[in-house]
């Protein structure tokens, strides 16, 4: 998927609040089956001006799956299937800075990973790799949706630590002042391992965090509610939708690999010596690392 001249395929999911795409046509709704079980839907092809997308309702259609119960490896190795090249993460988020207000858009650049009950790698026993994420989102990515977010006028921040949550309750005050005083920017439940497996997977990935609320640390709002977060979350969604279709046309038409290297990253992970990999992993790894295991 990342030999130049490989077709760009932009790849989008949608959380909360974002279940569609505005604008694309030529559309279908596609079953695609993954090695390591069910994505959380089907995937919607279409085009957008010309470009080739496939978007990914994250936690499906009517929102039916929380955050711990997403199943990340399988939606991300069937984008991959689905030759997709790059993906746009759209979230909602709290905040755990006072700049940064419900509405604000955040285009993240770190994470911190707190989840404890997801799997978080496509590798395993028999086929082991390790690749680099020191940067883990594709700053190629992250001009795009920059520049689309400023032609739209929305308030936002380039740069920020994301910090994941297992979830699906909200933090209690004290883990909130925590995450402060580490210095994260904003807090969700569901950018991890995604970031980590879509770098595995060799594919570009950037994504945008919506702020919906203050989390609980600040005094002077009220705790965070469900019914608080969805009365931001529908304004923010709408602005979402309008930011994917602003940035695509700056991603389309490239025909090289990634100049950040996202699309090589397996080019020095794989430790596992060729004779001892074992068969079934090799093919069950097929979509996420064929490129260099068949090499």
């Amino acid at each position: 998927m990342s030999q130049p001249g490989t077709p760009v395929v932009i790849g989008v999911i949608g959380g909360s609040g974002v279940y569609d795409i505005d604008g694309l046509e030529n559309t279908r709704w596609e079953k695609i089956s993954s090695s390591f079980g069910e994505p959380s839907d089907e995937l919607l092809f279409g085009e957008l001006d010309g470009q080739q997308m496939v978007f990914l309702p994250r936690h499906g259609r009517g929102h039916r799956i929380p955050p711990s119960e997403l199943n990340f490896r399988a939606n991300i190795d069937a984008m991959k299937r689905a030759g997709v090249t790059e993906i746009i993460s759209v979230s909602a988020c709290g905040s755990l800075k006072e700049e940064l207000p419900p509405g604000h858009f955040v285009i993240a650049d770190q994470f911190i990973d707190r989840t404890f009950a997801r799997e978080k790698s496509f590798f395993s026993t028999g086929l082991v790799a390790h690749v680099g994420l020191g940067d883990p989102v594709c700053a190629r990515l992250g001009d795009a949706l920059e520049d689309a977010i400023k032609e739209l006028d929305i308030p936002y921040s380039r740069g920020g630590t994301y910090l994941c949550m297992e979830g699906p309750q909200f933090s209690t005050l004290a883990e909130s002042n925590l995450y402060r005083s580490w210095g994260c920017d904003v807090i969700g439940m569901t950018n991890m391992p995604e970031a980590k497996l879509a770098r595995e997977a060799e594919i570009c990935y950037a994504t945008v965090a919506m702020v919906t609320d203050y989390d609980c640390w600040h005094t002077d709002h009220d705790h965070v509610t469900v019914d608080a977060i969805i009365k931001v979350l529908m304004d923010n969604s709408e602005k979402g939708r309008s930011l994917v279709k602003q940035a695509v046309p700056k991603l389309a038409g490239r025909t090289d690999t990634c100049s950040a290297g996202c699309q090589t990253a397996l080019e020095t992970a794989i430790i596992t010596a060729p004779d001892a990999r074992t068969p079934e992993m090799v093919e069950k790894l097929d979509a996420v690392a064929g490129r260099v295991l068949k090499g």
